[in-house]
């Protein structure tokens, strides 16, 4: 277990740029580009001339009813939602690419023969590689979205709080920081297990493929699926088109996009307005680990990274 540990830690310090430094610049732009939203909006009230009188949270609920505080509310929290969401953006990229080159690096800066000459298995290294994919980089990034979140909302107040408008008693009130927080944290298993379709893939092209592994991982479930589509097999299954490039080229692709588990009703609330703490418990829910998409897509990704510790085994060469 100790060993195991010290494998996930030397993949952090070998990729925290991506894996730290990533999620916390792009929170941190989102906080510099509002900041500079706010200044430039101050500068553009000053020349127009716009005064804002002073107003406590008393009397700003004293003027809108229940429709407008619902709707005030949803924005607060969509406003702490939008540095996650980038940041999940971000989090895509790391681990997609992080995943198809691991194993193809380390066979080609040869640093494979050290790491073989040690006894460490590579059943040890691989999931070690998995475990930093769809653990630490997740939960990471997580983190730091929340944090920049928070200091979005405490940004908002400073600048409104400048022209006496007291919005302190309304950031604990209105939006619900610590529920998404909460929310945000408590969807991490869920991503652990929706991820393996796309990890087991991305690491089995990156064992197996000599070189240009990016491109073999997408070509091969992009080329299948225009087969599928150009001769319709898929209609000898009973089975559509749509439904292929859904659940086997979007599972082998994309599943390390945070939230892509995302059911159809969850959508629907989010469309209609639903304010995203209760869209928030839709997708919280770990009822969802026992349906046919978490479980076979589970399976899958399990079978492809024993694939790709197998490739490791007998593949050392560029």
């Amino acid at each position: 277990m100790k060993t195991f540990y010290w494998l996930v830690k030397r993949e952090f310090w070998e990729n925290r740029g991506s894996f730290l430094f990533a999620p916390v610049i792009c929170g941190g732009v989102v906080l510099l580009l509002t900041l500079m939203g706010v200044i430039a909006g101050e500068v553009f009230r000053s020349r127009a001339g716009v005064h804002v009188s002073g107003m406590d949270f008393a009397q700003l609920r004293s003027h809108l009813d229940a429709g407008d505080l619902d709707k005030f509310s949803m924005a607060l929290d969509i406003t702490m939602l939008v540095p996650s969401m980038l940041i999940g953006l971000v989090l895509f990229f790391v681990v997609f690419f992080y995943c198809t080159n691991t194993l193809a690096d380390e066979r080609r800066d040869r640093s494979i023969l050290f790491w073989k000459s040690l006894p460490i298995s590579d059943r040890a290294t691989v999931l070690s590689k998995v475990v930093s994919a769809v653990v630490v980089a997740p939960v990471i990034a997580t983190l730091a979205g929340i944090a920049a979140g928070l200091a979005l909302l405490v940004l908002l107040a400073i600048a409104a709080s400048f022209h006496g408008v007291n919005l302190w008693e309304m950031l604990w009130s209105l939006p619900h920081p610590l529920r998404i927080t909460a929310h945000l944290l408590s969807n991490l298993p869920l991503y652990v297990v929706w991820s393996l379709p796309t990890v087991g893939w991305l690491m089995l092209c990156s064992a197996w493929a000599r070189s240009k592994q990016f491109l073999w991982a997408l070509a091969l479930p992009i080329g299948s699926g225009i087969l599928v589509g150009w001769f319709g097999l898929m209609d000898l299954f009973h089975r559509g088109t749509l439904w292929y490039w859904k659940n086997i080229v979007g599972r082998l692709l994309l599943s390390v996009f945070p939230g892509g588990w995302m059911p159809d009703h969850a959508l629907g609330m989010a469309m209609g307005g639903a304010d995203a703490s209760r869209m928030f418990v839709s997708l919280t829910d770990y009822s969802l680990l026992l349906t046919p998409p978490f479980l076979i897509g589970a399976v899958a990704g399990i079978v492809m990274i024993a694939g790709a510790i197998w490739l490791r085994r007998w593949r050392v060469d560029g």
